[in-house]
């Protein structure tokens, strides 16, 4: 089986209203091109910071800029309107665990997608304003979005942890940490270890700077020690990048020991054949 979890119906850009995307004809693409590319379980996992609600957890000028969405408009949506899995992309804010678990568990999703976008008030990911890469310590960086991610992990508020490596993402384009990077990894093991959630291996890395799958083999394999499942998933944002780079992603993952892939519903988690 193939899976494509992370999926976004609409791109980042500013003039992709709701009411543009979330349509039964635009969810009809995604779907389409999922069958051609032999992907059957599909779901959509918009952004939190794009609805109002999510500004009950956290006010960061950026979520301000973006939460213009009703929640529970879209969880109407993808349950009555479309076949797609209906799932979410949470941040982990910490110390806003208690109202991020309340805007979750007030929904009844097929899964939630948990990732590490922002260290404090700094973003791993997006240039300008917020970008935590004017730092020049890359070590601290690391060191902290690591740390991060086992907490985001032990939270149990999580059934998929996205693109656990993001850190990496503007590859030689930001500060590097020289050496093993296992040490870093390292931070983040307890956490995995001591938590019930699966491991996204996602594609979207080959299309940012870095190159490379989200998470590198060395991480990955340390994941795998610690007995947690993968989860499989391009993090599309249009059609045509969803099961992007899979062929040559499924023959890494059977060679680094991976043979069943998580499938999701109603927050229920089983394993079936990759492939």
């Amino acid at each position: 089986m193939l899976t494509d979890y992370h999926v976004h119906l609409r791109p980042d850009d500013e003039d992709t209203p709701a009411s543009q995307y979330f349509t039964p004809a635009n969810a009809e693409r995604y779907r389409e091109v999922a069958s051609e590319r032999g992907i059957e379980e599909l779901g959509a996992s918009e952004h939190v910071h794009r609805f109002v609600q999510s500004l009950d957890v956290w006010a960061h000028p950026w979520w301000r800029h973006n939460a213009r969405d009703d929640i529970d408009a879209y969880c109407e949506f993808i349950r009555e309107e479309t076949d797609l899995r209906l799932g979410i992309e949470a941040d982990f804010v910490p110390g806003r665990e208690d109202r991020m678990a309340t805007l979750l568990d007030a929904r009844e999703w097929d899964y939630v997608v948990g990732s590490v976008h922002f260290l404090g008030d700094a973003a791993v990911d997006m240039r300008g304003d917020w970008d935590v890469w004017r730092s020049t310590d890359p070590d601290k960086v690391w060191r902290r979005y690591f740390e991060t991610l086992g907490e985001a992990a032990r939270t149990g508020m999580f059934d998929i942890l996205a693109h656990p490596d993001l850190v990496k993402v503007w590859g030689e384009g930001a500060p590097f940490p020289e050496g093993d990077l296992r040490r870093f990894y390292d931070l983040a093991m307890d956490g995995i270890a001591d938590s019930d959630v699966a491991i996204e291996v996602s594609t979207a890395g080959l299309r940012k700077p870095v190159g490379e799958v989200y998470p590198d083999r060395p991480f990955l394999e340390m994941c795998l020690e610690a007995g947690r499942p993968v989860a499989l998933s391009s993090d599309a944002h249009v059609p045509e990048e969803l099961g992007h780079g899979y062929e040559p992603t499924i023959e890494w993952l059977v060679e680094t020991g991976v043979s069943e892939v998580a499938v999701f519903e109603r927050r229920n988690r089983r394993l079936e054949p990759v492939g």
